[in-house]
């Protein structure tokens, strides 16, 4: 074969790959607007289903049988009570726990069966949560259907996702930065401390979102647990009953009246709007912490 037909046969078989990358790229453009598309809808239909429940009774009523006298106030605490207390128990432990297996595990037999079973409960089904929260934290530590066992619950869900979140943004710091630190005397821990976590603290935090916002509609680890339906009080303390907004919701949308499920609808504006503020303020810190460091 010649050159020139060498060359040729090259141009052919490179201009049939650019062909086949931008048919992908249409491919993926396509099934994204199609996405968005989809959910254009359905907020559209949510949003003029729940319009006319748009009221500030809907965040200070109680659950009642009347449709307009009926309310998410104790939903809405609640949600707030399980979320923050989610919060403090899951970031902490994920973020110690990534710090161990990055800066301090030695590589082993004992770190690989640790990564592996990590990934492995990431993937877990929501529900089988719930069940491990019912034996464990409602009958085996007798906490009840409290708001310390439901979060508890939740944080067990969103541990795994923020380990390997916080895994991989503290991987993503360049090791010029650690060794920097030990060339000028500084211990494994101050090196952590003042340098890794700062630099990886806008990835982590990217990470701690995505897990909150599964958190927040995540209702099935909930109704396994025991969560209640109907709760006509404020709960004011960790061993509280309790309800949260999507099992308020579910509760709503299952009742024949058709009023309810244009209430189910304005709840699902409400917690679209709680979801959108928690995201709000966790990406407010994160921008802070990029910018300083």
């Amino acid at each position: 074969m010649t050159a020139v037909a060498v060359e040729r046969l090259w141009r052919r078989r490179l201009e049939r790959r650019k062909a086949l990358a931008r048919l992908f790229v249409a491919a993926c453009q396509a099934a994204t607007l199609l996405g968005l598309v989809f959910l254009a809808i359905l907020l559209v239909d949510v949003a003029r289903d729940g319009a006319g429940y748009l009221r500030p009774e809907l965040v200070t009523n109680f659950p009642s049988r009347f449709p307009q006298q009926a309310g998410y106030a104790s939903a809405l605490v609640g949600t707030l009570y399980v979320t923050g207390l989610m919060g403090l128990v899951a970031f902490p432990l994920g973020v110690a726990a990534a710090v161990y297996l990055e800066e301090y595990a030695p590589p082993g037999r004992l770190a690989r069966l640790l990564e592996v079973n990590i990934a492995n409960l990431a993937a877990v089904p929501s529900v089988l949560y719930g069940l491990l929260g019912l034996g464990l934290f409602v009958e085996g530590l007798r906490m009840g259907k409290s708001v310390l066992a439901g979060a508890l619950t939740l944080a067990l869900l969103v541990l795994p996702l923020t380990i390997l979140s916080s895994r991989e943004a503290i991987r993503a710091v360049p090791f010029s930065v650690r060794e920097a630190a030990y060339a000028l005397g500084a211990t494994r821990w101050q090196v952590v401390r003042h340098h890794v976590l700062p630099y990886a603290a806008p990835g982590i935090l990217t990470g701690t979102i995505l897990s909150l916002s599964r958190a927040v509609g995540e209702t099935a680890p909930l109704i396994m647990l025991g969560a209640l339906q109907y709760v006509p009080f404020l709960p004011r303390g960790a061993w509280d009953y309790f309800t949260v907004l999507p099992i308020q919701i579910f509760n709503y949308v299952s009742l024949p009246n058709p009023e309810f499920h244009r209430l189910a609808a304005a709840g699902i504006l409400l917690l679209l709007a709680v979801l959108l503020a928690l995201n709000g303020t966790a990406i407010w810190l994160r921008n802070r912490t990029r910018i300083r460091w």
